[in-house]
């Protein structure tokens, strides 16, 4: 081989290389900032105060709606959430479980959420439901937990 095709057979793989590496994993936080299909989310973390909170040592499992599943959230009601940061707050830590729970290790059952309540986990082969919200894309790595996304936005029970 001559040296000029070494060179370029060199400079093919180093760029080959490039295009096969994966994200590092980085904590649940930026990892829902940077999926553009979590924006929304990303955006309502920041807006509650929990980045920092999403960012620490967890572990953490987050049921991420996507931006889609924002649009089916009635527009008076994104307007009340956003109004009211402790209501939003506890919608959005309806969401997380205080344990890293892969989709193989789901549970049929109810899981407690950080907020308090419990999140009703169904699973049927490598189907996995969370409440009436079907797990869309599972096991997004993060360095403090996982995240899985998921169609619906979900409500917790009115407290009375």
């Amino acid at each position: 081989m001559t040296p000029r095709r070494l060179i370029l057979a060199a400079s093919l793989v180093t760029l080959l290389a490039g295009c096969a590496t994966t994200q590092t994993p980085v904590p649940v936080a930026d990892a829902l900032a940077r999926d553009p299909q979590l924006s929304t989310l990303a955006g309502l973390v920041q807006k509650a105060g929990l980045t920092d909170t999403l960012r620490a040592a967890g572990p953490y499992t987050v049921f991420a709606p996507t931006n889609e599943a924002f649009k089916a959230v009635p527009q008076k009601t994104l307007d009340e959430l956003a109004a009211n940061p402790a209501r939003l707050k506890a919608v959005l830590t309806y969401h997380v479980l205080p344990a890293r729970v892969a989709s193989a290790d789901v549970k049929v059952g109810n899981a407690k959420t950080v907020e308090g309540a419990n999140l009703a986990l169904g699973k049927a082969g490598t189907f996995v439901t969370v409440e009436d919200a079907m797990v869309q894309t599972a096991d997004i790595a993060a360095t403090n937990g996982v995240i899985h996304t998921i169609d619906r936005v979900l409500m917790q029970p009115v407290r009375r």
